[in-house]
C-alpha cells in the first residue's frame, strides 16, 4: 500500500498541506479556502480575523517565558496558479487536486500542484497548532489573490499589523533565503476585429496546435530558455501564410495566465483541400525547426494539424479535433469566420516583434535576472483580440522603460494599450537582524551557509514593507520545481530541512 502524504514527517506539516490540497482556491475565487481557513483555525482554539477583502490575520500567544518577546508575523498566500493539460478534466473551483507521492517528489496528476503557496499555508498552520514550539508571540497573515495581481497584499492596513519583522514562506529552493524581489507590471494590447465569409470552396478546417512545451513561471524560469507557445504559433501560421497562401484563420489562443509562460495555443484554420499535403509538410519542417533550436529544453514539442473528430458537429460550439489518440475540443462564441488578412497580419507581425525573455541581468547580483517579459497570453472575445504581456525587473525605472517598449510594439500596430498599476520590489537590507538570525540556525541545523539572494520574481514583501513602515523582511521556502505548470513538484526532504531550519529560527527568536 503507497503511502499518503498525510503520513509523511514532520506530520502536522503535510497533515494541513494533505487538507489544503483538497480545498479549491483559484486565485479571486477563494472564498472556499478562506471559509476552511477560518474553520480550520477556529477548530484550533483561535480567533481568524478577516478583513473586507479576505485576508486572515490570526495571533498566537508566545510560548511559556517568552510572551514578552517581540512578535513574529508569518506570511504566506492562500491562491494558487490554476493550469492543467489539455488532456485532463479538471474543474478547479470544485474539484481537489489529485496530489500523490512519486518517490522524493509530491506532485498532481495532470494539474498545477499547488505547494506555490500551500506549502506555506501548511506551515503556518503547522506553528499555529504546535505544542511544543518554543517561539515568541506569533502572528500569521494569509492573503488572498497574489498570483494575479497581489491585491491582497496591496489591501493590507498598517494597522492590521503588530509585526515589525516577517518571514515570507513563499520562496522556492531551500538553502537560500531571500532579501530582495523584483517588481513587476502588466499590459495587454486590443485590437478589434474584422471578419468576413469564407467565400472560396474546397476548403477544410484544421486545428493548429502547439503542445508539450513545459512553460514555468514567468519570473524564476524566464532565464531557462524554453519555448513560448505563442510565439511558436506565430512562427508557424507566418510559415504557412508563405507557403501556402490560400491559408485563413478563423481563431486564435495561446496561454492562460499572465505569470506563466505559454505553454500550449491554437489556431482554428482553414486550408484548401489540394493543398493539405503541403500544409503537412511545411507544419512538419516548422516543428523540426523549432525542436532543433529548443533541444534539449523542450523534448515534448509537438506542432500539428487535427482534423475534425467524426462526432464534431460542424456548427456546434464546441468544435472537437483529433491529434491521434488526443481528442482537443474549442470552444466559438459564434459561427467561425475568417479574419481579414490585414488583421492577420498584423497580428501576427506583433506577436514576432514583441520581446519575450531576459531583458537584461544584473550587474549587482551573478547569475540573477534584472528585467524580463513574458508573452503570457492571446485571446479572442467576439471582435476583441487580446495579448497580454507581464514585465518584471529589480529596478522600478528600467521597468517602466520595458513597459514603455512593449506599448509601442502595441501603439505601432494601432492596438489600444493597458498598462496595470503594477507593484513594487523589495530592496535587499543585508544588514538585517532577522537575516542574521536565519543564517545563524541554517548553520546550527544544516552544517553550512545560506545563499543569500534576491528573486526575479514578485513576492508579496515589496507592498507589506511599504504598507507596514520598519519591517524587517526574509522570504524562505521549500524547493519546489515548475510552478504554474502541471510539472509542479514538491521535493520532501528539503520540506523538511525547511521545517527544521523554520522551528529552529523561531526558536532563536523567542
Amino acid at each position: 500500500m503507497s503511502q499518503s502524504i498525510a503520513d509523511l514527517k514532520p506530520a502536522l506539516l503535510f497533515k494541513h498541506f494533505d487538507a489544503l490540497t483538497k480545498v479549491p482556491r483559484p486565485s479571486k475565487k477563494e472564498e472556499k479556502v478562506i471559509a476552511w481557513l477560518q474553520k480550520t483555525i477556529e477548530a484550533l482554539g483561535y480567533e481568524p480575523l478577516v478583513d473586507e477583502v479576505g485576508n486572515i490575520v490570526v495571533r498566537k500567544p508566545g510560548s511559556q517565558g517568552h510572551e514578552d518577546a517581540p512578535r513574529l508575523l508569518l506570511q504566506s498566500h492562500v491562491d494558487m496558479v490554476c493550469e492543467k493539460n489539455r488532456d485532463t478534466a479538471h474543474d478547479f473551483e470544485n474539484d481537489p487536486i489529485d496530489a500523490y507521492i512519486d518517490g522524493e517528489w509530491i506532485r498532481a496528476r495532470g494539474t498545477t500542484l499547488g505547494a506555490d503557496n500551500g506549502i506555506g499555508v501548511a506551515a503556518a498552520l503547522a506553528l499555529l497548532e504546535a505544542k511544543d514550539l518554543v517561539h515568541p508571540p506569533l502572528e500569521m497573515l494569509f492573503t488572498i489573490d497574489e498570483e494575479t495581481g497581489l491585491t491582497g497584499a496591496g489591501a493590507l492596513k498598517a494597522e492590521q499589523i503588530e509585526s515589525r519583522r516577517m518571514i515570507n514562506l513563499d520562496s522556492e529552493e531551500e538553502g537560500i533565503v531571500y532579501v530582495g524581489c523584483a517588481g513587476g507590471c502588466d499590459t495587454s494590447g486590443r485590437l478589434e476585429v474584422d471578419f468576413e465569409d469564407l467565400e472560396e470552396k474546397g476548403y477544410v478546417p484544421r486545428l493548429l496546435l502547439v503542445s508539450g512545451l513545459k512553460g514555468g513561471h514567468s519570473g524564476t524560469d524566464i532565464d531557462k530558455g524554453r519555448g513560448n507557445a505563442i510565439k511558436i504559433l506565430g512562427q508557424t501560421l507566418r510559415a504557412l501564410f508563405r507557403d501556402v497562401p490560400g491559408t485563413r484563420v478563423s481563431t486564435l489562443s495561446g496561454g492562460s495566465k499572465r505569470n506563466a509562460i505559454a505553454r500550449e495555443a491554437d489556431a482554428l484554420i482553414h486550408l484548401p483541400e489540394a493543398d493539405l499535403d503541403k500544409a503537412q509538410s511545411v507544419v512538419e519542417a516548422i516543428e523540426a525547426e523549432v525542436k532543433a533550436a529548443l533541444a534539449p529544453v523542450e523534448p515534448d514539442l509537438k506542432i500539428a494539424l487535427g482534423q475534425p473528430s467524426p462526432d464534431s458537429e460542424p456548427r456546434a460550439k464546441t468544435r472537437s479535433f483529433q491529434f491521434g489518440p488526443l481528442k482537443v475540443d474549442i470552444e466559438l462564441s459564434q459561427e467561425p469566420k475568417i479574419l481579414k488578412k490585414k488583421h492577420i497580419r498584423r497580428v501576427l507581425d506583433v506577436i514576432q516583434a514583441l520581446p519575450h525573455g531576459v531583458l537584461r541581468m544584473s550587474s549587482d547580483i551573478e547569475g540573477l535576472v534584472e528585467t524580463s517579459t513574458n508573452l503570457a497570453t492571446l485571446t479572442m472575445d467576439g471582435d476583441d483580440l487580446t495579448i497580454g504581456t507581464s514585465q518584471r525587473s529589480l529596478i522600478d525605472s528600467v521597468k517602466a522603460e520595458a513597459v514603455a517598449q512593449v506599448q509601442a510594439v502595441f501603439r505601432l500596430a494601432d492596438f489600444k494599450v493597458k498598462s496595470g498599476a503594477g507593484y513594487p520590489g523589495w530592496k535587499p537590507n543585508m544588514d538585517s537582524a532577522l537575516l542574521a538570525a536565519f543564517k545563524a540556525a541554517y548553520a546550527e541545523i544544516e552544517g553550512k551557509d545560506p545563499k543569500v539572494l534576491a528573486i526575479h520574481a514578485g513576492l508579496e514583501c515589496g507592498l507589506i514593507g511599504e504598507t507596514v513602515a520598519g519591517m524587517d523582511m526574509i522570504s524562505v521556502g521549500p524547493t519546489i520545481l515548475d510552478p504554474h505548470s502541471p510539472d509542479e513538484r514538491l521535493h520532501i526532504g528539503d520540506t523538511q530541512k525547511f521545517w527544521n531550519v523554520l522551528t529552529k529560527l523561531i526558536e532563536r527568536l523567542a
